[in-house]
């Protein structure tokens, strides 16, 4: 039975369902503009500063040093492979068997729900895209072709890139746009060596630089009205940053939100459905269950913004089902929950360096040297499409020895030696879209809260497992260039979705025979509704997602905001 007493108090401007990434832009763009908004958030209520146990703990006082326990990771195989799933952080993980699903195939849904969702997470690293990502589809013959360019988003980056302070330099890569940036975190002595070893090697063609990333390495006026300190270089994000010195939402957007009055925000409320109106030809509201009470509730707006995880946002339309939309919200051509397309980040090499024995590095920086994308960039040059970027680190490893007893032993554990350097970098490759890569609701299993249980059908294709093999042929001859041993490769043989980078299933597109969204991200088929997680992704390209999702978000706000006025909605 849904709950509509006091409607007047459940009516609002605008809706946004998710606090995470972009829901948190979302956010931030309607209450500035003067929207009455309300922000559902599935998850419990987390606030910034107040709700990060772990933060400032030392080692010794976890109580198993950091490590999860065996019963722990027994009960959890899905979630305990994150690398963050520690115990600083496992707090903010969603455990396996509280919300589950269906694997047809193996993949690992690593998720966050409370306020701020995987903002409280993420590796923070952020990069624009360029047209060759944004022309991809077009030109390689995959998917469908993105509805926007570069130069549609090219203002958005900036507007969001200033907000959120990004670390990094201008590095002017034709396939990597710069940024509007505070200063680097620089490389260190190796990984500036190795960048001069491939320039006399491969000219500009493989570039190295400092990783870009959502940290504060210098205040401005729009970063200190947030609150936001700089970044102390604790490299200890995942507990969440009581400096704010790394972007999200709870730090940052969402406290902006609530400063204007026009915010209300609703936790553990877990959305079942967009309710569409038959009579109005739109979408009025979205219904929603209390995680405890099981209590239904229908809350309205004219404007609805679904930003509640790529997969999740994939979930809530196919279950908003009317007799307009029997197969779900906007699902005229049977494409929801379809393309769906994530990054690899299987393949990882590794190797030792015997040169700069004079120097070694100091501090905890949280971010890593990056190499953009080089394969099949300005032509097809390989037998797969697209390509990949990659991480790379390098780092002088310390050895104490063990031996001898009282003072001698003491002695060594309190000055142990340097020693050599290892270096390493890991893959993140690009997916092609297809439909046999799905989700799908199940038609039996739900979860605690009636709704159906998620399908997921996704896998590796034969052009993932060629990237793959190329990734390691590349990168050990880089290696093996620049004078490196001991050259170690390791394919994880990981799950999809362990990169935590699952994107499409509403992806946007100019034909509404082939796409779910415009280039405004609204639906085709339902004018007041917007997609602008990483469920609207048309492709992935190589970068580190989330940068995107956000210009998008504040994009597609500031269209909605102007369509609503003139009645385009």
């Amino acid at each position: 039975m849904r709950n509509l007493e006091k409607k007047d108090e459940r009516t609002f401007d605008a809706i946004v369902i998710g606090s995470g990434m972009s829901g948190g832009w979302a956010a931030k763009e309607f209450c500035d503009k003067g929207l009455k908004t309300l922000v559902i958030e599935r998850g419990r209520e987390v606030k910034h500063n107040l709700d990060y146990p772990t933060t400032n703990k030392m080692p010794w006082e976890f109580a198993h040093r950091g490590q999860m326990p065996d019963n722990i990771l027994q009960e959890n195989p899905v979630v305990s492979k994150c690398y963050a799933f520690k115990e600083d952080a496992a707090h903010f993980f969603v455990k396996d068997k509280e919300h589950p699903y269906v694997q047809e195939k193996p993949f690992d849904w690593i998720r966050g729900y409370q306020t701020g969702g995987r903002s409280l997470l993420w590796a923070r690293q952020t990069q624009r895209w360029s047209d060759f990502d944004f022309e991809g589809p077009l030109r390689d013959g995959f998917a469908v072709d993105w509805p926007i360019r570069y130069k549609d988003l090219a203002p958005w980056y900036s507007y969001v890139e200033k907000f959120v302070g990004i670390a990094g330099d201008r590095d002017q890569i034709p396939q990597l746009p710069d940024s509007e940036v505070l200063p680097s975190m620089g490389l260190n002595c190796l990984e500036d060596y190795f960048k001069t070893e491939m320039i006399k090697k491969y000219g500009q063609s493989r570039p190295v630089i400092s990783g870009r990333c959502a940290h504060v390495t210098k205040s401005t006026d729009l970063i200190s009205q947030q609150g936001r300190a700089q970044c102390q270089y604790r490299n200890l994000c995942q507990r969440g940053c009581p400096f704010g010195g790394y972007f999200s939402s709870n730090s940052s957007t969402l406290p902006w939100a609530m400063r204007t009055g026009n915010l209300t925000m609703i936790n553990n409320s877990i959305v079942h459905s967009i309710v569409y109106d038959e009579k109005l030809g739109k979408a009025k509201g979205v219904l929603v269950i209390d995680a405890e009470t099981k209590e239904t509730k229908e809350y309205l707006a004219p404007v609805i913004f679904v930003n509640a995880g790529s997969l999740n946002t994939n979930l809530i339309l196919l279950n908003s089902k009317s007799s307009r939309f029997p197969n779900g919200l906007g699902n005229d051509n049977g494409l929801l929950g379809k393309y769906i397309a994530f990054h690899i980040y299987r393949a990882n090499i590794a190797a030792t360096y015997d040169g700069l024995q004079d120097k070694t590095t100091t501090g905890r920086r949280p971010t890593a040297a990056y190499i953009p994308r080089f394969r099949n960039v300005f032509k097809q040059e390989t037998d797969f499409l697209r390509g990949y970027a990659s991480s790379f680190y390098a780092r002088r490893s310390t050895q104490t020895d063990y031996s001898g007893i009282g003072e001698s032993l003491k002695q060594s554990l309190l000055n142990p030696k340097l020693g050599p350097w290892s270096v390493g970098a890991g893959m993140m490759g690009e997916t092609i879209p297809k439909d046999t890569n799905q989700v799908s609701l199940n038609s039996t299993a739900k979860d605690e809260w009636d709704i159906p249980q998620l399908n997921i059908d996704v896998s590796y294709d034969d052009n993932d497992e060629k990237m793959i093999v190329d990734f390691f042929e590349q990168f050990t001859e880089m290696f093996e260039t620049a004078g490196f041993t001991d050259i170690r490769k390791e394919d994880s043989k990981q799950s999809p979705g362990l990169d935590i980078h699952e994107m499409g299933g509403v992806r946007m597109g100019n034909d509404p025979k082939t796409s779910l969204l415009n280039k405004w991200n609204q639906m085709h088929a339902c004018k007041n509704v917007f997609v602008t997680d990483g469920a609207c992704m048309t492709s992935t390209a190589t970068q580190n997602p989330s940068l995107t999702y956000m210009a998008l978000t504040a994009r597609a706000c500031d269209y909605a905001v102007k369509a609503s006025k003139n009645g385009g909605l």
